[in-house]
């Protein structure tokens, strides 16, 4: 686990993220909306912290600068920078929960080899983490929509060929996990 990283410098990688994101998005609407929110993050960053942490991050070689031919230093998220986002994105993870339930259950099933037991152990307890129930040894279910988080936490485990995202609408035991997640 790479070193804890402050909010200025938490904030430059996801600045740098999201002007990738910026790149990548095609629609004018969504660009609007990315850079709106970049601006604003960028103007609530102090000045000087600013720079003492674009001199960090450059130091432990999580960014980049180059030159361009008109003279100004682009800034280039390294893939140990990249890396360190992504950590960062996955502590931080939380699933919306919305206000009205659809009466849907998210069912997440795996059988994972016993040569991936610490990743199949950090699966368990990231599920637990997010507010999973745990069904069984290696069932547990959720009742709100979670499919681009579970997607997350699979890539990030390296475990997409162990795990399975099911959608139920009723289950054997409703009753118990209706009162376990206060739904009713």
């Amino acid at each position: 686990m790479p070193r804890k990283l402050g909010a200025t410098t938490q904030k430059i990688l996801l600045l740098l993220v999201g002007g990738a994101a910026l790149g990548l998005s095609r629609s004018p609407r969504q660009q609007f909306k990315i850079a709106k929110k970049i601006n604003r993050a960028w103007q609530e960053i102090n000045r000087k912290k600013l720079q003492d942490s674009i001199n960090n991050l450059y130091k432990s070689k999580m960014i980049d600068m180059k030159e361009n031919k008109d003279g100004a230093i682009e800034m280039v998220l390294t893939d140990k920078g990249k890396k360190t986002v992504l950590l960062f994105n996955f502590e931080q993870m939380k699933i919306p929960k919305p206000t009205r339930w659809d009466k849907k259950w998210r069912i997440i099933t795996f059988d994972i080899p016993e040569r991936l037991k610490n990743a199949r152990n950090a699966l368990r307890e990231k599920l637990q983490e997010l507010g999973f129930a745990k069904y069984q040894k290696s069932v547990f279910i959720y009742p709100y929509e979670c499919k681009n988080e579970i997607d997350f936490v699979i890539e990030f485990f390296n475990l997409r060929p162990y795990v399975r995202y099911i959608e139920a609408e009723n289950c054997d035991d409703d009753l118990n996990f209706k009162k376990y997640f206060e739904l009713l």
